[in-house]
């Protein structure tokens, strides 16, 4: 069953919180480095300011969450024991970090010695990270959730390639190799974005969304088949694209549709299973949801659009476009919506285990992180959303007032956990117990 969860494996509050408390620090600094920039950044998804905005979002903000839930969902909803659960969290935090700021500053000012520092920093955080999955999911008993398990694995195998193709290209920009970045980097965004982010977006929904949302289960064909699938065709159009470049064009293109028909099916089931929950009033929660949903949908549009368009000469790149809806609209949405119920979860749930469960002065959950201040927040990600797509199409007009959006929202957000950290440490202290601190 997909809800079966093993409390007795919840790690320490730290090890996930420290990463989702970092998270909208990256993306509050791309906020301000597209501010500092301004149109030039958006100009082209090549420029190096635009490089770096990349990063800051898929390394500083979407991996740093994933990240952190992984390190607790793992445990609790599949029954995998990360190794060292604390030093794994700790040294794969303060890699990460440090990878990520040596790699946008690179990139900003295109030094090879930063491109070498950054590549051994992420590349010891990754590999430290799925080192211990590796462990985990090897000793594993087979119980838990078995779908939101599948997709795990193979979201961790697509992290795997993104790593070794973003490697290989960091070493070509450090030691200037003559190798063809266009084609590599194809490759890298597909498996980055829609194999790992995609992936894991999807296995834990099948776990998130029926706990929080309270609805139906997913249908079993899509929790157990959907991942494998998105999987299979991810691995064909990359097989096809690096041993027949010239003469699988059919091949990819069979392959692509399946992958925009998976990630539709994905995004109306999950709208479908929100408008029939069983909570009639809308949350903070769902209403990201709901924007996550249908970005991705809107991701597909765009991704037909433009490879319909890729044959004429004067066709209109959208692929800024793509990126923003996808990172921004999807990805950035769905988690910032996810940290809304997980953290007050978690420091409700370890509260429970400590004397202010006993003195009775533990918040509820939704005490926490007040539904209020979710939803004013919501309200400035979906303006500044809509003013990052616009400032793809007229970036002179849109970028600026997109990037002091976008720091507003990351603020917010930033501001909404720590209050919610903050409490957590004021009510430990109250009970004159060593505070847990991220």
């Amino acid at each position: 069953m997909q809800r079966a969860l093993f409390y007795d494996r919840v790690p320490s509050l730290a090890a996930p919180l420290r990463f989702f408390l970092s998270a909208p620090f990256f993306a509050l600094i791309a906020a301000i480095l597209l501010l500092w920039q301004g149109p030039e950044a958006l100009a082209s998804r090549w420029t190096p300011s635009a490089l770096a905005l990349t990063h800051l979002l898929t390394l500083g903000f979407l991996a740093m969450t994933m990240i952190g839930a992984l390190i607790q969902i793992l445990p609790v909803a599949a029954n995998i024991v990360i190794p060292k659960a604390n030093l794994t969290a700790t040294a794969v935090h303060g890699l990460l970090i440090a990878g990520t700021v040596l790699l946008s500053i690179a990139f900003s000012l295109m030094l090879p010695a930063l491109f070498e520092l950054a590549l051994l920093f992420l590349v010891s955080a990754f590999a430290w990270l799925l080192t211990a999955c590796a462990i985990g999911l090897w000793q594993v008993c087979r119980s838990g959730a078995a779908a939101t398990v599948m997709g795990i694995q193979m979201a961790l195998v697509a992290l795997f390639l993104t790593v070794a193709l973003g490697a290989t290209l960091l070493g070509a920009l450090a030691w200037r190799t003559p190798l063809s970045l266009t084609f590599l980097t194809e490759l890298h965004v597909l498996w980055g974005l829609l194999g790992w982010v995609g992936l894991l977006v999807m296995s834990v929904a099948y776990q998130v969304i029926p706990m929080f949302q309270v609805t139906d289960i997913y249908p079993r064909c899509i929790s157990r088949w959907l991942a494998p699938a998105l999987f299979l065709m991810l691995l064909l159009w990359s097989i096809t694209t690096v041993l027949l470049p010239d003469s699988a064009y059919g091949t990819r293109k069979i392959a692509s549709t399946l992958i925009l028909a998976s990630y539709s099916a994905f995004a109306i089931v999950t709208i479908y299973r929100l408008w029939h929950r069983k909570r009639p009033k809308a949350e903070a929660t769902t209403l990201f949801w709901y924007t996550a949903m249908t970005s991705l949908l809107t991701c597909l549009v765009i991704w037909s659009v433009q490879s319909l368009n890729i044959k004429s000469v004067d066709h209109t790149d959208f692929s800024l476009t793509l990126g923003i809806v996808f990172i921004v609209g999807f990805a950035y949405s769905a988690i910032n919506g996810m940290l809304y119920k997980i953290v007050p979860f978690l420091i409700w749930y370890h509260l429970q285990h400590t004397p202010a469960a006993k003195l009775r002065i533990a918040p509820k959950i939704a005490k926490i992180i007040p539904d209020t201040a979710a939803q004013k927040q919501f309200r400035a990600h979906l303006i500044a959303l809509l003013l990052l797509v616009a400032a793809t199409i007229w970036p002179a007009v849109f970028a600026r007032p997109a990037a002091l959006a976008f720091g507003i929202s990351s603020c917010w957000l930033w501001i909404n956990l720590l209050r919610a950290s903050h409490l957590y440490a004021s009510i430990k202290r109250k009970t004159s117990l060593p505070v847990v601190t991220a």
